[in-house]
Formats: C-alpha cells, sequence, structure tokens
C-alpha cells in the first residue's frame, strides 16, 4: 500500500523455470524485477496464486521452514556484495555452512575450493574493503554456491561494476551453470548482457511482456 492506494507490483504472473536454466529477467525501473526475485528466492509470498519450489508448494509453509528451503537451496547474489566486513573472504564463504552447522574445518575446506573455482584462492585472508569490486562479488557468488544450492539468484549482480568486470563475472555465471547444473536467474538494465543468455524475460508494469528463448544459443 502507497498511502490508501494499492500498488499491484505484479499481475497475472505465469512463470515455469526449468532445472539448469540461465535465465535474464530484464525491464525498467519500477517494472516488478525485484519482487519477482524475492517471490523466487521465497522471500515475499503472492497476495493470491502460488508458488511450487522444487516440486514443493510453499504457501503452507512455517517461517522456519521457508528460512530451511532458502538456506539449503537458494543462494543469493546482491548487487551490493553484501559481504560481513569484518570477516575475510573465506569467513564470508563460510557463513551459509555454518548456518547448516557444518563443521568448521569442513566449511573452511568446502569454503577454500570454491574460491578456488572463482580465481580468488589467493584472497582467502582479505577483508571486504581490501577488495575490489569484482573480487567482492566473485566472494559474493562463492558464497552463493557453497551449500549447492538449486538455484541461485543474483539481482543486478553487476550493477556497481565496470563493463569489463560485469562481463567477467557473467562469464564465471554461465561457466558454473554450465558445470554444476545450478539454475540461475538474474536480473540486469545492461542490453549487452541479454545477448548472451538463452532465455531472457521481459517485465513491463508487473506484467510479463516477452519470454524468449533461443535454443542452442552461444553464451
Amino acid at each position: 500500500m502507497l498511502g490508501q492506494t494499492r500498488i499491484h507490483a505484479l499481475r497475472g504472473i505465469d512463470l515455469e523455470i526449468m532445472p539448469g536454466e540461465f535465465l535474464a529477467i530484464w525491464g525498467p525501473s519500477g517494472s516488478g524485477k525485484s519482487t519477482l526475485m524475492n517471490m523466487l528466492g521465497l522471500i515475499d509470498a503472492p497476495d493470491a496464486g502460488s508458488i511450487v519450489f522444487d516440486g514443493e508448494a510453499v504457501a503452507a509453509l512455517s517461517d522456519d521452514a521457508l528460512s530451511d528451503r532458502r538456506n539449503r537451496k537458494i543462494g543469493f547474489v546482491f548487487q551490493n556484495f553484501n559481504l560481513v566486513p569484518v570477516l575475510n573472504a573465506l569467513e564470508n564463504v563460510m557463513l551459509p555452512l555454518q548456518l547448516q552447522d557444518v563443521a568448521k574445518r569442513e566449511a573452511a575446506a568446502r569454503a577454500m575450493e570454491w574460491l578456488d573455482k572463482v580465481g580468488i584462492a589467493h584472497l582467502r585472508g582479505f577483508r571486504p574493503d581490501h577488495l575490489s569490486g569484482g573480487q567482492r562479488q566473485r566472494v559474493a557468488i562463492a558464497r552463493a554456491l557453497v551449500a549447492h544450492p538449486h538455484l541461485v539468484i543474483a539481482d543486478e549482480p553487476t550493477a556497481n561494476l565496470d563493463s569489463r568486470t560485469s562481463h567477467e563475472v557473467i562469464d564465471l555465471m554461465e561457466k558454473l551453470n554450465e558445470k554444476t547444473g545450478v539454475t540461475c536467474v538474474f536480473t540486469t538494465h545492461d542490453p549487452r548482457l541479454l545477448e548472451r543468455v538463452p532465455r531472457q524475460l521481459r517485465l513491463s508494469d508487473g506484467r510479463i511482456s516477452a519470454d524468449s528463448y533461443t535454443e542452442g544459443k552461444s553464451r
């Protein structure tokens, strides 16, 4: 609600995302992208309709059960990175595993493995304020993937990066999608990135105005 006016962020969305897809959602500011991402991430619930995640209708789940699904099955990559400033890169990547009560030694080993996969294992002891924007985003991607989620949601993952680093980050996400089979959904305002994505979903005024898929498209 905005004052006495009800704002419909999304209207009549009917969307199916298959396992292993690499999908970009785009559209102007206010089109409903962030709201849709929050629903995909089980953060927000719709006023009407239903969400089925990994074969499970989630409407009846308790807050604790939803938190468990998010922690174990969904990885989030934020445009502002959302790294804990007092923790180094390794400790930031370990966090999701520690929330799952994974033993510290195992959590550290798995976090190091993912820092190596995203190419910054040598920066494991650095805190976020000593890392570049691209390096911080790589830490955020490693953190999102360390718990082996089924889905990675990235809301404007390149918004705070220069053009070259933006493409490097998308390159990395593509490679991880191909190697691990994790489903990746991200929002973007950059048309240059859309050219590299097999499926593009355009939102306008809370509705899907275009859903295009190019089979076999080169990334």
